[in-house]
C-alpha cells in the first residue's frame, strides 16, 4: 500500500521479503518497477522513500561528515525496515537487501554494519560508502549470502575501484558472490541483471 514513507506489494502470507532501496532522484515508484520484473508471486516487496529524494547530501566517497546526519538516519532507518521484518517472523535466510546507485551503496553498507546470513543482497551499481583509504574488515557473519554486485566500466558515479574493493571486502567475508561489469552499460538496471537477480530471489523464495 501506498504511504509517505514507502510502497508496499505481494502477498502478506509471503514466503521471503524483498527490501528495495531507490537511488538519487529517485522514488519507491522506480523500485515498483523493477519489483514488477522481479516478481516471484511469493514475495512482498518493500520499497522506502527518501526525504527530498536523497538518502544523504554528497557523494559516497566524501568525507563521512558531510554526509551526516543524513547517512546515519538512512542506515537507521533501513535497519529498522530489516528488524520490523523479522519482528513478522521472516528469517534473516528469507530477506533480501537489495538497491540501485545510492540505495546499492547503502545496500553494501548495511552487509557492514548489520552484517547476518541474509536470504541475499543485490548491490545493483553501487558500493561500500566511505573516503578513499577506507579499509573494510570482514565480516564473517555474512558467510554463505548470496550477493549480485554490478556496475559498469563507464558508469559516472560508482569508481570501478570502489566496486573491486567491495568486492574484496565481500569475498574475505565468506559471500557467495556474483560479480558482472559491464562495458558500456548506462547508469541503470539491465536485463542481464534483472536475470541474475532473479535467480537468487527465487532460490530465496523457494
Amino acid at each position: 500500500m501506498p504511504s509517505d514513507e514507502q510502497l508496499e506489494f505481494g502477498p502478506q502470507d509471503c514466503r521471503a521479503v524483498a527490501i528495495l532501496v531507490h537511488g538519487r532522484g529517485g522514488s519507491p515508484h522506480d523500485m515498483a518497477a523493477l519489483a514488477r520484473r522481479l516478481d516471484q508471486g511469493d514475495v512482498r516487496f518493500i520499497m522506502p522513500a527518501a526525504p527530498g529524494g536523497s538518502w544523504y547530501p554528497q557523494r559516497f566517497m566524501s568525507p563521512r561528515a558531510q554526509n551526516e546526519p543524513f547517512l546515519t538516519q538512512a542506515l537507521d532507518r533501513y535497519a529498522n525496515l530489516i528488524e520490523g521484518t523479522l519482528a513478522r517472523g521472516i528469517p534473516a535466510e528469507r530477506i533480501v537487501i537489495g538497491g540501485f546507485s545510492q540505495g546499492a551503496c547503502l545496500t553494501a553498507q548495511m552487509l557492514l554494519s548489520r552484517p547476518q546470513r541474509y536470504g541475499a543482497a543485490l548491490v545493483l551499481t553501487g558500493g561500500l560508502i566511505g573516503e578513499i583509504g577506507t579499509a573494510w574488515t570482514p565480516e564473517p557473519a555474512l558467510a554463505g549470502t548470496p550477493v549480485l554486485l554490478t556496475s559498469s566500466e563507464v558508469d559516472e558515479w560508482i569508481p570501478l575501484p570502489r566496486v573491486h574493493e567491495t568486492a574484496r571486502f565481500l569475498r574475505a567475508s565468506g559471500v557467495a558472490l556474483t560479480m558482472q561489469i559491464f562495458a558500456e552499460r548506462p547508469h541503470l538496471v539491465c536485463a542481464e541483471e534483472i536475470a541474475l537477480a532473479r535467480a537468487m530471489l527465487s532460490k530465496v523464495a523457494t
